[in-house]
């Protein structure tokens, strides 16, 4: 018994050392020529055949997640998001910008929702070609870089999700962009946050969200700066007001990875089962309080459709019409079905298409499924345009 148990905890610390060998990094800064050739330094953490520095990105392709600082803080602050998620299967792009004590939230906005664009569309130096970066795609954040998530969502129709952690009303006020967000939403508070209370900030982004699917989870015990690992600004600050945190930040952060990595899976991954994964655990935790505005759930009958998944379908959500695209395959047959899985229309193509667009104007509101050419599959969401 001994020998097994030995056996299976050297297993386990394998794994975790072969997981912690698949974190590549690289610095880039991108130059975004619309806002003056404004330069946008930006480290990025990804999944890579080897661990350490401007290492060659793993085979597959990866959902991209864009990450604000907190006022004052750095990148590096949040090593406890990237340590979880990149070896997941996740590029993660964090802006170091407006880092001073006089940040523009405006620009800040602009940056994260800037690096979705561009690291899709043009990858992020030799290391991350643009073949290895997916379609879906999040803009996540903390605290001042929590509320600019909304500034930069609310303009960017090819965002996926948006999660914040403790996020500040900016300025421009992201209560006021939250009207304009229409991805699925995801919000954590911490119930005894004296820094961004939720009472003054999220619990008001909540009600003001316009997506029709969004949740609000609230850590008991939780406070402002424990979503980061330790940084002396954040600790500061928080000390100088009340209540503090009753748990530890520990405790916190596994609290928050056990919800977000269920989340995140669903929506960027298109992993099913974990709609339903996430609905039981917000029912069944003690840990947490949480708000609902409607249940997320997945058609009986896709299963983990595959994350590898090569076509892109944009934009999403959309209003009338979707474009698909397939970089490396001949599209042959498109077929749209609703969240019964019944078929709400197929499109069979002849000749050599690489890229088609569709009508669906017809289609209801709501989240719809993609199928091309008989096995890759994408959810979408079509938005009310009423």
């Amino acid at each position: 018994m001994n020998q097994k148990f030995i056996l299976l905890f050297s297993s386990l610390i394998y794994c975790l050392h072969v997981n912690a060998q698949l974190v590549g990094h690289t610095t880039i800064t991108f130059i975004d020529s619309s806002r003056n050739n404004r330069p946008i330094e930006t480290e990025i953490y990804y999944p890579a055949i080897a661990a350490g520095n401007n290492t060659p990105i793993a085979a597959g392709i990866f959902p991209l997640i864009t990450f604000g600082h907190g006022f004052v803080m750095t990148w590096s602050a949040y090593q406890n998001f990237w340590d979880v998620l990149v070896p997941m299967g996740y590029i993660m792009a964090f802006p170091t910008t407006e880092g001073g004590f006089s940040p523009i939230h405006a620009e800040f906005g602009k940056d994260l929702s800037f690096l979705i664009t561009k690291i899709q569309n043009s990858g992020a130096g030799v290391d991350i070609p643009s073949s290895s970066v997916g379609s879906k795609s999040a803009i996540m954040g903390h605290s001042m870089g929590g509320g600019c998530s909304f500034l930069g969502a609310q303009n960017n129709t090819t965002i996926t999700t948006m999660v914040s952690f403790a996020a500040a009303n900016t300025n421009p006020s992201s209560i006021t962009a939250s009207q304009q967000i229409a991805v699925p939403t995801l919000l954590f508070s911490g119930v005894n946050d004296c820094v961004t209370p939720p009472s003054q900030h999220q619990d008001i982004m909540f009600d003001s969200t316009s997506a029709a699917y969004k949740t609000q989870i609230n850590i008991v015990g939780g406070g402002h700066c424990f979503f980061a690992n330790s940084n002396f600004n954040c600790t500061f600050g928080e000390a100088s007001c009340s209540p503090s945190p009753s748990i530890t930040r520990e405790a916190q952060q596994l609290t928050t990875n056990d919800f977000l990595k269920i989340w995140l899976a669903y929506f960027l991954k298109d992993d099913c089962p974990k709609a339903q994964e996430f609905q039981d655990s917000l029912a069944a935790s003690s840990r947490i309080t949480y708000r609902q505005n409607q249940p997320i759930s997945c058609a009986t009958g896709i299963n983990d459709y595959r994350w590898q998944n090569p076509s892109k379908v944009y934009p999403n959500p959309f209003s009338n019409s979707i474009t698909v695209e397939m970089p490396k395959e001949e599209i042959h047959n498109v077929t749209i079905y609703n969240v019964m899985m019944q078929a709400q229309g197929n499109y069979v193509f002849t000749g050599s298409n690489s890229k088609v667009s569709l009508d669906l104007s017809s289609l209801h509101a709501g989240i719809h499924f993609v199928q091309i050419n008989n096995k890759y599959w994408t959810k979408i969401v079509k938005r009310d345009n009423q």
